[in-house]
């Protein structure tokens, strides 16, 4: 009685076992399918940027003849290595200044009680659902008054980025949230400041939200094109990637430069790609750690 017992329970566990892995295999194969299906336009991009018979867009997807054409023309005869690199410095100061900026405001919250801070901290999350290009007269008013359009405008949009960023600190509050403030408190009882606090005993605890919210702030200029294209106004000696290559898709020009816009398309990728993949263990951990109720 007891073996058949045994027997049963052991059949009965080898079906489960059974059809656990056929639903992780059918999960997984979906998985794939999805994948594919996403990397799909991305793999087109990069056939198109080494298609050299011609500069059009064509109806099919493997080209003729391959070629590195389109790179060569794309730093030789335009100005995109300059878009490049004022993309590069409007992403390294707006990571780390928003960085600081979001950090310390959400530190602040997360540990300081203060009058006004619930009022603050809801004036805040209601100014945030406004769009922002409700302000773009305004700004574009303002600095052209201080002269931070067309070729300055990558100064005029660091300061754009940086200046309402301590507005995002949901995220990182709700990860100070999570340490517990006897690490504060014992660390000020050592005669440690505020200031001391936060760069000695909070940060280093805190490294994946940092990383986080240094990637979030790098990744935004290379995507901006509305605000960017009003302020840059169409001067190449200021333009952002996304501006530049934009030009290049017009009626006028898509024809003759459509396998360069590709090949654009593909260098703009390798740095936030590049970026993103180095550092996404962390984003995963700061956005999972973070997601708490503060």
């Amino acid at each position: 009685m007891k073996k058949a017992t045994d027997n049963k329970i052991r059949k009965k566990g080898l079906g489960v076992k059974a059809g656990r892995g056929i639903g992780n295999t059918a999960v997984y194969i979906g998985l794939v399918i999805i994948t594919l299906i996403w990397l799909f336009p991305f793999f087109g991009i990069v056939l198109e940027s080494f298609r050299v018979e011609t500069p059009m867009q064509v109806s099919y997807l493997w080209p003729h003849k391959f070629g590195f054409d389109n790179y060569i023309r794309l730093f030789k005869e335009t100005d995109f290595l300059r878009w490049f690199v004022n993309t590069g410095i409007m992403g390294v100061c707006t990571a780390v200044l928003q960085t600081v900026f979001v950090l310390a405001m959400s530190y602040g919250l997360s540990r300081l009680r203060f009058k006004g801070r619930k009022f603050l901290m809801n004036a805040m999350l209601v100014l945030g659902m406004f769009p922002g290009f409700l302000t773009m007269i305004l700004i574009y008013k303002v600095f052209s008054d201080f002269h931070l359009i067309e070729q300055m405008a990558p100064l005029g949009l660091i300061i754009v980025y940086c200046a309402s960023s301590g507005m995002g600190y949901y995220v990182s509050k709700g990860f100070f949230d999570t340490i517990p403030k006897s690490l504060d408190e014992a660390a000020r009882v050592d005669g440690a400041t505020r200031l001391q606090v936060f760069y000695k005993v909070i940060l280093p605890l805190s490294k994946p939200i940092v990383i986080y919210t240094i990637l979030m702030g790098f990744m935004a200029p290379w995507g901006d094109f509305m605000l960017a294209s009003y302020l840059i106004h169409e001067n190449s000696q200021g333009m952002s990637v996304a501006v530049g290559m934009f030009e290049w898709l017009s009626k006028t020009m898509v024809n003759t430069n459509y396998t360069m816009f590709c090949a654009a398309g593909v260098v703009v990728a390798i740095p936030v790609t590049t970026v993103f993949l180095l550092l996404q263990k962390y984003y995963v951990e700061g956005v999972t750690g973070g997601a708490v109720k503060g």
